[in-house]
Order: structure tokens, then C-alpha cells, then sequence
């Protein structure tokens, strides 16, 4: 989810992050992973821009991975090889407070191979810059601020000049879901409209996966009150584990949920 909120942004608000990330407003537009001629790594986390002179490589992170210096290192090569005109700034942006040294880590190192790519922990960064442009505003709250309600509350002061609809329901809707990582659900919606949230593409999104995860979660309850049934009637685990395509470890945690039931 909040992967691909984060894509969302810097897909819709290219020159917004090329602002903040290179430091001059150049156009960006979205680079496909196909285009590296392998199958990405992790094509959820992978956000991919490029102009004609260079290619910016982001991936937002709500927690730390020992794999990362080395996705940053196989993803420079694999653009070099595609692209070897091409400059290539690779940013890891961090977006949860976290004390583990990993995110500290901006290299990866193999024997004679070296690779450095940046870094950028949110609640390190001045509030400020990301007040400044509609596709930055979701990140504010994450930021090195004293009082996350209160600058949400100019968050949502600064969405409300945005005259554009779209944009506005979809800022608000991104605000809202980074905002979860730091603050209570009640305190997002009383300081954001969630009548503008409901009508943005972020939000029709997630509702509709969360349709989908629905029916996957009444088919998998359907097939567990099977084999509970199954249970019932002195069938043996492995004819359950047949019958339901449930594993054997499964098929035996529903069997000790039956017993305990039936103990009480």
C-alpha cells in the first residue's frame, strides 16, 4: 500500500521530485523495468524516471534491507547496460524512524567492486521542502517536525489551494495513507476531507483490492470450514490435506482449534 502510493506521486508529480532529488526541474518520464532486459528484482518498490541524459532510480522503504546496496548495484548495471549514455542517480528513501544501522548504509562492496548510491531518512529532512510542491505534501508528516498533527494541519491547509480536483483528491488520499505510519486513524479524518479522499484514484485502488483480498479471504475461510467439517465426520488429516489443499501443519492447527472448542 504504501509502495504504491509512493510510485503514485513521483509517477504524477515527476518534476516535484526531480526538484527535491536533482536539484533542478527537468523533465522526467516513467522508464519501464522491462527496459532492463531482466526481470526486476522487486518491480513493487522500483520507481523508474529518466530524461534524455539520465535515469532516476528511487525505492521508498518503510523498513530496512540488507539487500539493499546490492539492488542498487545490480540495478546500475543493468542500466548501464541498456542505457551506457546515460547518468544515473539512485535514491533509497527510508520512510519509517528506525535505530537500525542500515539505513545508514549508502555502498555496496564486492572484493574490487565498489557502488555508491544515496540516501535520505525522512525524519531527517527539513519540514519545509515538502510544503513547497502539491506531489511533496504527503511526506510532510514524515518529516523532522515537532508536531506531526500540526503539520498535517498545514498539509491540509495547502491541499485546499490546490484548484485542480484530481490533484487535490489524490494529494489528500496519499496524505492520508502515509500520514498511518505516524499518527491515529481518528486524528487523520479530523484533519482531512474524506469526501475529497473518496474520489481520488489512490482510493478507488485500494478499495478495490480491498474487494479482491475479500473474496480470496472467503474463499480460504470456505475451505477451512471444509476441512473442519472433514475433521468432524473422522476423516484423517491426510485425506483433509487432499481434499482442501490445505497443509498438513494447517489441517492440524484446525484440528487442535476443534479439540480446544470442543473442551471448553
Amino acid at each position: 500500500m504504501f509502495d504504491n502510493t509512493c510510485k503514485f506521486l513521483a509517477e504524477n508529480f515527476p518534476s516535484n521530485f526531480a526538484t527535491w532529488l536533482l536539484g533542478e526541474e527537468i523533465t522526467l518520464t516513467k522508464l519501464s523495468p522491462q527496459e532492463l532486459s531482466v526481470e526486476p528484482i522487486r518491480a513493487d518498490a522500483l520507481i523508474l524516471l529518466q530524461s534524455e541524459e539520465l535515469i532516476l532510480h528511487i525505492e521508498f522503504q518503510t523498513q530496512p534491507h540488507q539487500k539493499i546496496p546490492f539492488r542498487m548495484a545490480d540495478y546500475r548495471l543493468r542500466a548501464y547496460r541498456r542505457f551506457p549514455q546515460k547518468r544515473m542517480r539512485q535514491v533509497v528513501i527510508y520512510l519509517c524512524r528506525t535505530d537500525s544501522e542500515l539505513v545508514h548504509e549508502t555502498s555496496f562492496t564486492l572484493e574490487e567492486t565498489f557502488h555508491r548510491f544515496q540516501v535520505i531518512r525522512l525524519w531527517e529532512q527539513p519540514t519545509e521542502i515538502f510544503l513547497q510542491t502539491p506531489g511533496l505534501l504527503p511526506f510532510a508528516v514524515l518529516s523532522n517536525t515537532t508536531s506531526q498533527t500540526s503539520t498535517l494541519l498545514e498539509v491540509a491547509a495547502q491541499i485546499e489551494n490546490i484548484s485542480d480536483r484530481n490533484i487535490q483528491n489524490n494529494v489528500t488520499a496519499s496524505a492520508a495513507l502515509l500520514a498511518g505510519l505516524v499518527l491515529e486513524e481518528e486524528v487523520i479524518k479530523r484533519l482531512l476531507r474524506r469526501d475529497i479522499m473518496r474520489e481520488s484514484v489512490i482510493y478507488q485502488s485500494i478499495k478495490a483490492e480491498g474487494r479482491e483480498e475479500g473474496r480470496e479471504e472467503g474463499i480460504e475461510e470456505g475451505v477451512r470450514r471444509v476441512a473442519v467439517n472433514l475433521l468432524k465426520d473422522g476423516m484423517s488429516i491426510e485425506v483433509v490435506v487432499k481434499a482442501t489443499g490445505l497443509t498438513v501443519e494447517q489441517v492440524q492447527q484446525l484440528q487442535s482449534t476443534q479439540a480446544e472448542n470442543q473442551g471448553e
